[in-house]
């Protein structure tokens, strides 16, 4: 067995809540890919060796946003990893292609997201590499999302919920890492990406003075930061940002190459500074919110 590879029985369930002993803000950061308990029964079947398995995960993006917790803000993150299952897509967005029998009519088969390989059950891993040996069945997919992706997001609900009712507004903050270049399914296939992208749904997910208080922070720090370009905000920022109803999600997504080797996955020397620059923007968004965002 590759030795990053559990059995199923020995998965720790779907997620980890780290909180701090008092919320002291209406944020939420989430961490939905840089899960890495791999069963061992996927690894057997896919074709890909275990580094190159990973190149779809997010990895140490929850080491990186650890530091929010000292400054009072929870962080929920998943324990399992996106290329096994992706609770940033529905719960059913699925490419037929895949599958030995037919899907049911409420799967959404044609988002651009299955186009490209990367539904609630991936096809390929970022970098375009198919990850299945042979077809799976429907059933399956339906086993992971009931163990693995509801638990996720009802835990992840249940966060956002709480935090409006106790603040008057909620911030949910999807953490998120890309690859420094643009992969072969990418709109920006081959090209240097900047350090930072912040994806608010072209202004719909969140408030766009909270988009542009997170950009000039970070701008500040000495980041390059652009807007919702190649990444605008997943399944996860349109699910829970409604900014009418006081909830704000907001997808922040960080250049690999700052802070990790990516052909190696592992951490560079960089982690440290950008974590720390994390949890100072959190420190930056509890002073800043009452004023920016006031609730109810």
């Amino acid at each position: 067995m590759d030795s990053f590879a559990v059995p199923v029985a020995e998965l720790d369930g779907a997620c980890d809540l780290q909180a701090p002993r008092q919320q002291t803000m209406p944020v939420v950061f989430a961490s939905p890919h840089s899960g890495s308990n791999y069963p061992a029964d996927f690894v057997a079947r896919s074709r890909l060796d275990a580094v190159a398995l990973r190149k779809s995960e997010d990895s140490f993006v929850d080491e990186i946003f650890a530091g929010v917790i000292a400054q009072g803000a929870p962080l929920i993150r998943a324990l399992f990893p996106r290329a096994y299952v992706d609770p940033n897509r529905e719960p059913f967005e699925l490419d037929p292609a895949m599958f030995a029998d037919p899907l049911p009519d409420y799967a959404n088969t044609r988002s651009p997201r299955i186009a490209a390989g990367l539904g609630t059950i991936a096809r390929v891993v970022a970098n375009g590499e198919e990850i299945y040996r042979e077809k799976l069945r429907f059933a399956e997919v339906l086993e992971r999302v009931n163990r693995l992706y509801r638990p996720y997001h009802e835990a992840l609900e249940g966060l956002v919920q709480a935090t409006e009712r106790r603040f008057g507004l909620a911030v949910l903050i999807d953490c998120h890492s890309m690859p420094s270049i643009g992969g072969p399914m990418d709109e920006d296939a081959g090209r240097r990406r900047l350090d930072i992208v912040l994806g608010d749904c072209h202004g719909t997910s969140c408030a766009p003075a909270l988009t542009g208080l997170v950009e000039g922070f970070l701008a500040e720090r000495g980041y390059q930061v652009v807007l919702n370009n190649p990444y605008a905000g997943g399944f996860t920022t349109r699910h829970y940002g409604a900014p009418e109803a006081h909830v704000h999600a907001l997808q922040i997504e960080i250049n690999r190459a700052l802070y990790m080797n990516e052909a190696t996955i592992e951490r560079g020397r960089g982690l440290a500074q950008v974590g720390a620059h994390m949890a100072a923007l959190a420190a930056h968004l509890r002073e800043r919110l009452p004023a920016l965002l006031p609730g109810d």
